[in-house]
């Protein structure tokens, strides 16, 4: 019998109602079950209990999608669909899933712990945002022509890549997913999706909406699975052209070896990072320090981008922690449904035990343990929000990203130190400034060694604007303009009108 997901949701915030979609990989625009059979479950985090059980893929799965995508490329999508039909599709996936946005927001809260308010009006409208920009540019790709000489004409054609993958991971599912795919299906490739195998349910519901809205089958396939099975599978398989990841570093180098030893497909990766929030003694302290909880709490810690590591001016860093912490204490946690709750649980008992040994750690290299650093005594796997002090770049938690609620607070001098400090990790995804001094905002932006700098503000991504990280952050970039050349590849065309053969 093939897996399904059936819940009633009658709660005080979120969808009201029942919510039922078979839960098996979607390959040629069809629900089916994994070709061994092998399903896994699926948990809710704010209380451990199993809600739905799902089908694992695995590289049997894979070469099925992949020959439904590149059927589905070269008969039904790709060069055979005019950039307004696609954007036309797109539009109305976009309006179906603001349709179901209650729903949506409530799925992806029971599997992945995020607040409902959280979900709804972050990561399932943000998905919605991201459908509707790309699918604007659908019908805008453009090449160039070039002045060779008067007996030659030269111009360039943006096409499809073909056959691409995206994976995503656990800690925001449709938006991270939807940034993959919206740009795909605006430049005409058919796409291959795998969600993390612990969030992997808002994709799979999604599934009915593509179906909804009128794609052809095999443009858009979903294989759920590992990492192990079908992510390595999709980056060692000749007929995928492109992956893109948000990940581990470990899973990182996996593409990266998949892609050398298959294709040598195009890759895409954003791999996280420890990032750098500055507060200098001229910012507005108490906007700092709200913003400073927010960008470190947020998704209780487990957001690429976290800014884990807070730098505070000598001068004013007694005033900063003692309005730091009086923030702090309005992150309540608790059931993610409930609208007071701010600070939801971390995905699994697993990853609470690997973050409660980075705090215990942290104590033992000799850092103040100022506030938090124990699990909460409740259902789910809840962790307090935790703030050190007395970090020093030796330490374990300055260097290495702990991905849950655990801020490191270090005081800095001047403008060469806090830059000194910032830059000092192998990471550089993004990074913030709070100052009211727009020369030194501009400075310390244009020094910092980030993809992404928040000038008082923390958590902005725009699908209009590039993203993604320096160093061991990853490398290329996703969203904008970048996303559409990174899904793309250009083609010249030499057209002789008279010159004759040169020799």
């Amino acid at each position: 019998m093939s897996p399904a997901f059936d819940y009633n949701f009658d709660l005080q915030q979120g969808f009201r109602g029942q919510s039922t979609f078979p839960t098996g990989l979607f390959i040629d625009g069809k629900f089916v079950d994994a070709i061994d059979g092998e399903t896994m479950n699926v948990q809710n985090p704010a209380t451990g209990e199993v809600i739905a059980s799902v089908s694992v893929g695995n590289e049997k799965d894979v070469d099925a999608a992949v020959e439904a995508a590149a059927r589905a490329f070269k008969t039904s999508w790709g060069l055979k669909v005019p950039g307004k039909e696609r954007s036309r599709l797109m539009l109305k996936l976009a309006d179906l899933l603001e349709r179901d946005i209650d729903e949506f927001a409530s799925i992806e809260t029971l599997n992945c712990g995020l607040p409902f308010l959280f979900a709804r009006y972050g990561g399932i409208a943000n998905s919605a945002d991201m459908l509707r920009y790309f699918a604007g540019w659908a019908d805008k790709l453009q090449g160039n022509t070039m002045e060779v000489n008067e007996a030659k004409m030269v111009y360039t054609r943006r096409e499809p890549l073909g056959v691409v993958a995206g994976i995503s991971p656990w800690n925001a599912p449709l938006f991270i997913i939807s940034a993959k795919l919206a740009p795909a299906l605006a430049t005409g490739n058919t796409v291959i999706l795998k969600p993390s195998e612990l969030t992997p349910l808002t994709t799979i519901r999604l599934c009915e909406l593509i179906n909804e809205a009128g794609f052809p089958p095999g443009v858009i396939n979903v294989v759920t699975g590992t990492g192990q099975a079908v992510g390595v599978a999709l980056s060692n398989h000749n007929g995928v052209e492109k992956v893109a990841l948000t990940g581990s570093q470990l899973a990182g180098k996996s593409v990266l070896t998949g892609a050398a030893n298959s294709n040598f497909k195009t890759v895409t990766l954003e791999l996280g990072g420890k990032s750098p929030n500055i507060i200098f003694e001229d910012a507005k302290l108490e906007e700092a320090a709200e913003w400073a909880a927010f960008g470190i709490f947020f998704g209780a810690g487990q957001t690429c981008t976290a800014g884990s590591r807070i730098f505070v001016q000598e001068s004013v860093y007694d005033r900063f922690l003692e309005l730091f912490l009086a923030h702090i204490k309005t992150y309540t946690l608790g059931d993610p449904f409930d609208p007071a709750t701010k600070l939801g649980p971390v995905i699994t008992g697993t990853h609470m035990e690997h973050i409660l040994e980075y705090i215990e750690n942290g104590k033992k290299e000799g850092a103040t343990l100022l506030v938090g650093g124990s699990r909460i005594n409740r259902p789910g796997y809840y962790i307090e929000p935790t703030v050190f002090t007395d970090v020093t770049p030796d330490m374990r938690i300055f260097q290495e990203e702990i991905f849950g609620p655990v801020a490191a607070i270090a005081k800095f001098k001047d403008d060469q130190e806090a830059l000194e400090l910032a830059n000092n990790t192998i990471y550089g995804l993004a990074s913030a400034i709070f100052t009211e001094n727009i020369t030194r905002a501009m400075k310390i932006s244009a020094a910092l060694e980030a993809g992404s700098v928040y000038v008082n503000c923390y958590h902005s991504i725009e699908p209009q604007v590039p993203f993604g990280g320096y160093k061991q952050s990853g490398m290329g970039r996703e969203l904008a303009d970048q996303a559409i050349a990174n899904f793309t590849q250009l083609k010249a065309v030499h057209i002789n009108v008279s010159t004759p053969v040169p020799f």
